[in-house]
């Protein structure tokens, strides 16, 4: 029996290197991050290569690019969308493209549970809490 293929994760983040602390979290616990990026146009290059299952995506991004358009997009793809960003009201005013909110500043571990209940929630898994400070929306990718 083969060991299932890890799950892919896109981060898109204008801080390089919280984008990178959390990508080497993520890849501690067997998840597969893609190319990083800090552009709309550098995330739609790298998903049109490869489909992640959940992006984490902020909402301002390098040269004033917009990560609530960016979500938007995804999640017209059928690609689950977690805001990552510490700009609430943005996030409540453009919640329609995300399944869930983990504002800044977040730890790494609680960026790894965050994601780790994401999954389980998508597969309809309720049983454990959410980490401190995740908001999860109504989806239409969670399990019926």
């Amino acid at each position: 029996m083969t060991a299932p293929e890890p799950r892919t994760i896109l981060i898109v983040e204008d801080q390089l290197l919280l984008a990178m602390t959390v990508r080497d979290a993520l890849e501690d616990q067997g998840y597969r991050v893609l190319e990083l990026a800090i552009r709309r146009q550098e995330a739609l290059d790298t998903v049109a290569q490869t489909r992640p299952d959940l992006a984490l995506v902020n909402i301002e991004l390098a040269d004033d690019d917009d990560g609530a358009v960016l979500a938007a997009e995804l999640t017209a793809m059928g690609i689950p969308v977690v805001f990552i960003s510490g700009q609430t009201s943005r996030i409540e005013s453009c919640r329609e493209a995300a399944i869930a909110s983990m504002p800044k500043p977040y730890s790494t571990a609680d960026m790894v549970l965050a994601v780790d209940y994401i999954f389980r929630h998508l597969a309809g898994d309720e049983s454990r809490p959410g980490p401190r400070g995740l908001q999860v929306f109504s989806s239409p990718f969670a399990a019926a």
